[in-house]
């Protein structure tokens, strides 16, 4: 390009970062813009007392070779750990395989229940859930009633704080692997050798060795030294369009507001607030589909204890009602460079709503809080606990309810017709569950689109079904880190006529 184009990227998370990036490499230098003191977003790594938290979990594993190349581009080998990888279930004070193993889960549940949970899967086949739309319905379906409710029902609840039955089964497609109980039993009995379709999890992960957080830093660090500009503690509180096209973008910081002219815009911003912020402002019913857009706000309450009073795992979902606790990571187990020796740091995972009891308790009441819950699950002995601190993280995963599938659509048309230049990318920026790797792919192939004029569909990088991390035979021989390839995006072939143009981009 003989000029450069005046791009601003809004949010500087893994999406944002990469297609800064991205554009410097290639001599552009962007605006960045990030409403928060700290970049990589949920990918961020905490640091206090010189303790170290990864908010969520992030396994570093990708069948996409360009993020691979581009992890290892933007750290240095020796700044990655392999780490093995372990989860499990914690229910009724026992430790469950996850995701579930057929024989595990049944020996476990002990004889009398375990009849009960084959009975109400075979009940499940003879009569299956008229409603498999949502949640319930769909896990039900596969596992049975009593299966899912032991295993399913309450942690997916104290994650979206709503009955099973508003959460839409594109969730159970996407986070639960894609089998019913009596193909899991089947497994487990028939040998499977010879079998080239069998697929199993993998059994190790890549993990920077001081958390997520230092691949963003990092990212950060080389899009300055290339000349990109990031503006921290800066507020996005309009955006201007005209003839189809965003001009320009109003900023807030310290109460002062400033207007950036600009060519192209790149938005990780939650596609909600992204519209409501349009000047002039949608249709009354484009603006109403960006306020039903819902989010779920997330909390971690850190806890040092004695190395000794850890676990293996790097996670456990915690499937007990009687406690708001809805999973507890061991940072330990992620990386020994985030803890100290003859300790290690558990991160206890509550789902809130920002305003609610929890989200609005004092720190060290949510410690003691805290504290209190894992105690009584038995998980630490009384007095282990010797400091804690709270991370609160705002809009950490978009709601899948019954409307946010319409409602997505209506912002994705309207944008497609009122800002042809402003492209969605990454978790909160699609409205969809993708996990790093994917919110990274959007970014690269929006990067893509401004530079080649490449028409990028990024609405077709889709989350894949199998979202588990699972390695085929083939695969084993050349160590990967997992996952299948997002759907890649086709390019986006728009008719001459106005009129046949508008009804493409409306879908």
């Amino acid at each position: 390009m003989s000029v450069q184009p005046r791009v601003v990227i809004i949010g500087a998370g893994p999406a944002g970062l990469t297609a800064a990036y991205q554009l410097v490499k290639d001599g552009v230098t962007p605006i960045v813009l990030e409403a928060d003191d700290v970049v990589g977003g949920i990918s961020r790594t905490v640091e206090r007392d010189g303790w170290r938290f990864d908010i969520g979990g992030h396994r570093f594993f990708t069948k996409v070779p360009e993020v691979e190349a581009l992890w290892h581009e933007i750290l240095d080998e020796d700044a990655f750990l392999t780490r093995p990888r372990m989860s499990r279930i914690f229910y009724r004070g026992q430790l469950f395989d996850y995701p579930l193993k057929a024989f595990n889960a049944l020996r476990g549940l002990g004889l009398v229940e375990a009849v009960r949970c084959v009975l109400s899967y075979v009940w499940a086949r003879i009569s299956p859930p008229k409603d498999q739309s949502h949640f319930e319905g769909w896990v039900s379906a596969r596992f049975g009633r009593r299966l899912y409710g032991i295993f399913f029902k309450t942690y997916t609840e104290k994650v979206w704080g709503v009955p099973a039955t508003e959460i839409q089964a594109d969730w159970a497609a996407q986070r639960i692997k894609n089998l019913s109980l009596l193909t899991a039993i089947w497994r487990a009995i028939v040998p499977q050798h010879g079998k080239k379709d069998v697929t199993s999890l993998i059994e190790e992960f890549q993990y920077p060795r001081l958390g997520p957080g230092m691949m963003w830093e990092r990212c950060r660090d080389l899009v300055l030294e290339r000349g990109g500009e990031i503006r921290m503690r800066t507020a996005v509180v309009g955006i201007e369009h005209s003839s189809c096209r965003a001009t320009a973008v109003l900023v807030e910081r310290d109460g002062v507001v400033e207007r950036i002219e600009c060519d192209e815009v790149i938005s990780s911003m939650p596609i909600g607030e992204l519209v409501r912020v349009m000047s002039p402002s949608p249709a009354p019913d484009v603006v109403t589909a960006a306020k039903r857009l819902r989010h779920r706000d997330f909390l971690t309450v850190a806890l040092v204890v004695p190395k000794s009073a850890g676990f293996p795992d790097n996670w456990i979902y915690v499937h007990e009602p009687h406690v708001r606790l809805g999973r507890v990571q061991n940072f330990g187990s992620w990386s020994p460079f985030l803890v100290k020796d003859g300790y290690t740091c558990l991160g206890l995972e509550y789902f809130v709503n920002v305003g609610d009891d929890l989200w609005t308790m004092a720190d060290d009441d949510l410690v003691a809080f805290a504290t209190r819950e894992l105690e009584a699950l038995n998980l630490v002995k009384p007095g282990a606990v010797s400091a804690g601190y709270v991370v609160r993280m705002p809009k950490a995963y978009p709601v899948y309810d019954e409307e946010y599938v319409r409602n997505v659509d209506v912002l994705r048309s309207w944008l497609g017709v009122s800002a042809t230049n402003v492209q969605p990318v990454g978790r909160n920026g699609m409205h969809r569950y993708n996990n790093q790797d994917h919110s990274m792919m959007t970014a690269m192939l929006a990067v893509e689109n401004i530079l080649k004029d490449a028409g990028h569909d990024l609405w077709a990088v889709n989350v894949e079904e199998e979202y588990h991390e699972e390695v085929s035979p083939s695969e084993k021989a050349t160590p990967k880190t997992g996952r299948d390839a997002p759907v890649l995006p086709r390019r986006l072939v728009l008719p001459e006529d106005d009129d046949d143009r508008d009804e493409v981009l409306a879908g």
